[in-house]
């Protein structure tokens, strides 16, 4: 079976924002089957070769992933909220 991606660009001036924002929305969809919270990342319009993780991504010992914000502090959870 072919999957199908979706991109859906949204232009935010400032990185700290647009993280802020796709860290947001995409927990807003976490509930809709194949949203894939640590796959999103952000990039500059003109660099989109150069990701920023929105999520942490740790592999937890259950086999599900944190879904903490990237570079948080403390213990990974697979739940969030980072």
């Amino acid at each position: 079976m072919t999957r199908h991606m979706i991109h859906l660009p949204v232009a935010v001036p400032e990185l700290a924002d647009a993280l802020r924002f796709a860290y947001t929305f995409t927990r807003s969809l976490a509930l809709v089957p194949g949203i894939e919270l640590a796959g999103v990342t952000v990039s500059a319009e003109d660099a989109q070769h150069i990701r920023h993780w929105v999520f942490c991504d740790r592999l937890m010992p259950d086999r599900l992933r944190c879904a903490r914000r990237s570079g948080h502090q403390g213990r990974c959870d697979p739940t969030g909220p980072g």
